[in-house]
């Protein structure tokens, strides 16, 4: 097949999963189903979700929670072009509408993609505090059976920030947590989950110096995403196992597997996926003595590695900014209950002067009274003298 074929059978799906959504607009089952397709999609097809999502936005107008569900679509698919920028600002879209609806397991899943967006952008300390309020809710969820999927997000994502906080085998009992309750949901929306989770646990085990039990994760998180044919996903456990393989001394293994990963990934186009596969590749034909091979990787990895610092600038200022105006809004409430506190105290201080100002008066009323009745006396006593 041609690449026009490709390219045209791709932009006819898109219409005609458009069009779906259009017509069906009002039929719940029909949009859940949708929304379900799409976001097993996201890592494959992350631009026909936004445009799909942006279209359950636009076609639900008196539907807060399609719209809710909508921009979290669109959301979930930047994340997976690692654009946290765009991302979080459809996820902010999603929170402002959360106050409108009922809907607790939505809210949890809001909430709980709010801590993950915050990993992602490194500000670990407001993302555990959105994966705790979250946990809470979960908690409190009376349906346990339909929350065993956000229960593993919780569990998972808390496992990624202890390994950067903390240290891995905390890690790996939460992500283990978080696989555990996965396995308990449906098949075909945890499975790339897994697969990502497996991912992550094979490189704490790299840390640990456990390469075999890294390599079995990682083989494993390859037949997870291999199953909803998640080539993302794919591409960065094979380059975990290549990890291992050059740890091992195994180059030609390395070199193999890193190659059926850069295959993958330029489907993709995820820079950091690229960056890494290019790196792995330099170092291998490296110790293999392919100079040729070398060079062309080794530019390729600057060239990719630029592209990330330029984008992390942008990303980075979006966390300073959210940082900041967090900062505003603590300055600006310690600021009210700094005028609150002084009103009050204010007010007791006129109300003890009032005080003191009544009994004075009081007093000095009675001593003049005193005083007027001595002098009474006194000029009685005159007379009868």
């Amino acid at each position: 097949m041609s690449v026009g074929n490709i390219k045209y059978g791709l932009y006819l799906s898109i219409f005609n999963l458009l069009m779906v959504c259009s017509v069906y607009a009002q039929n719940s089952k029909k949009i859940d189903s949708i929304i379900k397709v799409t976001s097993n999609e996201i890592y494959n097809n992350p631009d026909i979700a936004i445009k799909i999502g942006g279209e359950i936005v636009k076609n639900n107008e008196d539907n807060i929670e399609y719209r809710i569900k909508g921009y979290k679509l669109i959301s979930d698919a930047y994340s997976s072009k690692r654009d946290y920028e765009k991302s979080l600002e459809f996820l902010i879209k999603a929170s402002e509408l959360l106050d409108q609806t009922n809907d607790k397991l939505l809210k949890i899943n809001i909430i709980n993609k709010t801590g993950i967006q915050y990993h992602q952008l490194k500000v670990y300390d407001k993302a555990m505090q959105y994966l705790d309020q979250a946990e809470q809710l979960i908690a409190e969820y009376p349906i346990k059976d339909s929350i065993h999927v956000e229960l593993g997000k919780n569990y998972m994502i808390r496992g990624f920030i202890y390994k950067e906080k903390l240290s891995c085998m905390i890690a790996i009992n939460y992500i283990d947590k978080g696989i555990a309750e996965f396995r308990k949901g449906d098949k075909l929306e945890v499975t790339s989950k897994i697969s990502i989770a497996l991912y992550n646990k094979g490189n704490c085990y790299l840390l640990l110096n456990k390469n075999k039990l890294a390599l079995q994760c990682f083989n494993e998180s390859v037949r997870m995403a291999k199953a909803v044919n998640a080539k993302s996903l794919v591409a960065f456990a094979l380059k975990g196992s290549a990890k291992v393989y050059t740890l091992e001394g195994k180059h030609t293994e390395a070199i193999k597997a890193l190659n059926e990963a850069l295959n993958l990934s330029s489907e993709v186009n995820d820079l950091i996926l690229n960056q890494e596969i290019y790196k792995g590749l330099a170092e291998n034909y490296l110790a293999v003595n392919d100079w040729e091979k070398f060079t062309i990787n080794q530019l390729k990895f600057i060239e990719v590695q630029k592209l990330i610092k330029d984008r992390e600038r942008i990303s980075v200022g979006e966390s300073l900014g959210v940082k900041e105006v967090e900062s505003k809004a603590n300055r600006s409430e310690l600021s009210n209950k700094f005028y609150y506190l002084l009103l009050v105290l204010l007010l007791i201080l006129t109300l003890i002067v009032l005080f003191f100002y009544v009994i004075i008066k009081r007093k000095n009323k009675e001593i003049e009274a005193i005083k007027s009745q001595i002098y009474i006396l006194q000029n009685k006593k005159g007379k009868e003298a």
